[in-house]
């Protein structure tokens, strides 16, 4: 088992770790990506589908990722390079490394101008925008936004600026002090919300929506479907993305890698859950389409906190904790590459959080315009926000879980990932482990995304 510490600081408990792992995790895939996802395949058959995909797929390869992280104690892609030479294997598996950090480097760009989106409604909530909004009015407030490519490129700035800020101060000073209190905050609204949706929207539609799987209304898209869930459960966990990595690389020897994933990733679905619970019935209730696309809440929620009392303070409240939410993720994207500039530049770690936040913005500004302006550039038939999305979700997030699958489970000695993980080679929780992480998870993605693509 690793006895070293990282240059770059260690979480000062389990807690720390779980609450930051669950940040990272929790976020913006859950609130925003989620619902809409679930909503474009039909509900209830894609929860269904999802949840089988974290269950068998998505907590090994987590636990695998932060085995990986903890032994190496650097950045993803010197972890890989020492692990690799420890193993006996070749050093090109460093490649996984930087794969994560493009990964990242693209989900940041894009989901920073979404995040800038959450800001922005922070103070329509708080003004009193919302005040007897319907779906017409909620609609014609979210495309007023994201037509305006200078207001688009304030937010997605401030937002870019924010979380380089805290990347620069380090792990305890920086995240760990702000996610002590977020995270449970978040939650608490959450239930809360959901609470509202029973009372004004279709509460039992809603329900039925999520929880009655109906695989017919896939049909010929099932196979689509598949590779969504799956890109859904990698995006919401932040696997593949290099975050979850260099977080293990800060946890404590000691602490038993299997509970803290198991409690990370239910906590990660737990939300998810209830952000469906609380915006398809409300959805429902007003006649929106719950497969309406990236702006699903941003069309939805306005219409809950302009009906209840108290909706100005607390919509505004709402959207403050979705931007920490979205806050504590973009920190954990931006990590990977400030570690390793750190580790292979010589760089301070403020000096080199600003060089990836900038280059990470410049990228955004891609993203943000290919809503107004660009709208008409088109790349493999999609805008750079679309595409960015694409490529991440079903694309190299999933390559990224395969390639951590393989390395862990056949590269890696059974000795080191056994000692590692604080079981014992003959344990049924290792066998156990070990089967999903060489067998089912890779077998799952490489089919799943080959059905996709078109060649099975």
């Amino acid at each position: 088992m690793s006895s070293t510490t990282s240059i770059h600081g260690m979480w000062s408990s389990r807690l720390a770790f779980i609450l930051a792992a669950t940040g990272s995790a929790v976020g913006l895939g859950n609130v925003w990506r989620f619902p809409y996802t679930a909503g474009e395949y039909g509900g209830g058959a894609f929860v269904l589908v999802y949840l089988l995909c974290v269950a068998g797929i998505g907590i090994p390869i987590m636990m695998a990722e932060i085995m990986l992280g903890r032994r190496g104690r650097q950045s993803p892609i010197n972890t890989m390079k020492s692990l690799a030479r420890e193993e006996g294997s070749s050093p090109a598996w460093q490649l996984l490394g930087w794969m994560g950090i493009v990964a990242g480097f693209l989900i940041l760009s894009f989901y920073s101008v979404i995040a800038g989106w959450t800001l922005a409604y922070v103070f329509r909530a708080g003004s009193g925008l919302f005040a007897g909004a319907d779906a017409a009015v909620a609609q014609a407030m979210f495309e007023g936004l994201v037509s305006d490519p200078e207001r688009l490129l304030a937010w997605h700035t401030i937002f870019m600026v924010m979380t380089t800020l805290v990347v620069a101060r380090g792990v305890a000073s920086g995240l760990e002090s702000a996610v002590r209190w977020l995270m449970p905050a978040l939650f608490l609204l959450l239930v809360v919300m959901v609470f509202y949706a029973a009372e004004a929207g279709d509460f039992g539609s809603g329900f039925a929506y999520m929880f009655s799987p109906d695989f017919g209304k896939l049909g010929s898209r099932f196979g689509e479907a598949l590779l969504s869930a799956m890109g859904q459960a990698f995006f919401s966990l932040s696997l593949g993305m290099g975050a979850i990595m260099i977080y293990g690389s800060y946890l404590n020897s000691r602490a038993s890698i299997a509970q803290n994933v198991i409690i990370i990733a239910g906590m990660d679905t737990l939300v998810a859950l209830l952000a469906g619970l609380a915006i398809f019935p409300i959805v429902l209730a007003n006649g929106l389409e719950p497969g309406s696309g990236p702006g699903l809440i941003f069309q939805t929620l306005p219409i809950a906190f302009g009906q209840m009392p108290g909706g100005a303070l607390f919509g505004a409240v709402f959207f403050i904790l979705l931007v920490f939410a979205a806050w504590t993720s973009a920190i954990s994207l931006l990590e990977p590459i400030t570690a390793w500039l750190v580790e292979n530049r010589g760089f301070s770690r403020p000096r080199a959080a600003a060089l990836g936040g900038s280059l990470v913005w410049l990228l955004g500004i891609a993203c943000l315009l290919s809503l107004n302006v660009w709208s008409d550039v088109k790349v493999f038939g999609k805008g750079f926000l679309d595409l960015f999305d694409y490529l991440t979700a079903n694309v190299l997030l999933p390559l990224g879980g395969v390639l951590i699958a393989i390395f862990a489970g056949w590269i890696m000695r059974r000795a080191s990932s056994a000692d590692e993980l604080g079981f014992t080679e003959r344990s049924f929780v290792y066998r156990l482990w070990l089967l999903l992480v060489r067998f089912v998870a890779p077998a799952c993605v490489i089919i799943v995304f080959l059905n996709a693509i078109g060649l099975i």
